[in-house]
């Protein structure tokens, strides 16, 4: 059985880690090479590191950033944040991302995912849905940091995304990032029910009990941020705790 794997997620502005309730509100919450470093040492299993102001500010994630994390750290990490064409994404992954992550970018030209796909693996290409539950009672794709409704089924991008040769999804809950209320179960079984796709869940994790249900709804990573920047779980505890409710988790 493959294990779960935990993800402790660096959203950066300004070099700095930062942390608010969907995208805003945000509040200063270290180093990101520190951070990631901290999160290795407590047995992470990867690291995602997203430029939250980068799309909205017409640029790419730092890559002082990204080599400063790399030079600490071992672990996977999974770059995301304004990267808009295959040299932006070669760049990250020259300054030591293993993955790159894309969303708006790839909502204004999909063709992006078939090139990334194309030129360094599906492995390294990771397509980051934001969605959100709308009036017509589907869910729909939000972009640039949540401030885009785009009208897109979010099922929908989904499958496309996995023709078109992305590896993997990062699903977040825009209606739920930051809340502490829990992972949107129905979101999540409606992408795993349409995609073949490891899927990470995101947005909304407070503790081991929301975990598991993201598990139970068909979940491969979970993500998470808040938790573990303001000392209320060291990724170890969590793991723990995990495995004692039945979760196979790699201690």
């Amino acid at each position: 059985m493959l294990t779960t794997r935990i993800i402790p997620c660096l959203d950066v502005r300004d070099g700095r880690v930062v942390k608010g309730v969907k995208f805003q509100g945000l509040r200063d919450a270290g180093s990101p090479s520190e951070l990631a470093a901290e999160y290795e040492l407590q047995g992470a299993d990867e690291i995602a590191i997203l430029d939250v102001s980068a799309t909205i500010e017409g640029r790419g994630a730092q890559l002082a950033t990204v080599r400063a994390v790399r030079a600490q750290v071992a672990l996977p990490l999974t770059i995301g944040g304004g990267v808009h064409d295959i040299s932006r994404a070669e760049s990250l992954l020259e300054a030591g991302a293993d993955k790159v992550s894309i969303n708006t970018a790839a909502v204004e030209r999909a063709d992006l995912i078939d090139e990334m796909s194309s030129r360094f693996g599906c492995q390294c290409t990771v397509l980051a849905i934001d969605a959100a539950r709308n009036a017509k009672g589907f869910f729909e794709v939000v972009t640039r940091s949540g401030s885009v409704r785009t009208g897109i089924d979010a099922v929908a991008w989904a499958r496309e995304a996995a023709q078109r040769g992305a590896g993997e999804i990062l699903l977040t809950s825009w209606d739920r990032d930051g809340t502490r209320a829990g992972y949107d179960l129905e979101l999540i079984r409606a992408i795993v029910g349409a995609v073949k796709l490891p899927i990470i869940a995101s947005g909304g994790a407070a503790n081991a009990d929301h975990m598991v249900m993201a598990v139970r709804a068909g979940a491969s990573a979970l993500l998470a941020a808040s938790i573990f920047h303001f000392g209320e779980y060291s990724v170890a505890t969590l793991k723990q705790e995990l495995a004692t409710k039945g979760m196979e988790m790699r201690i």
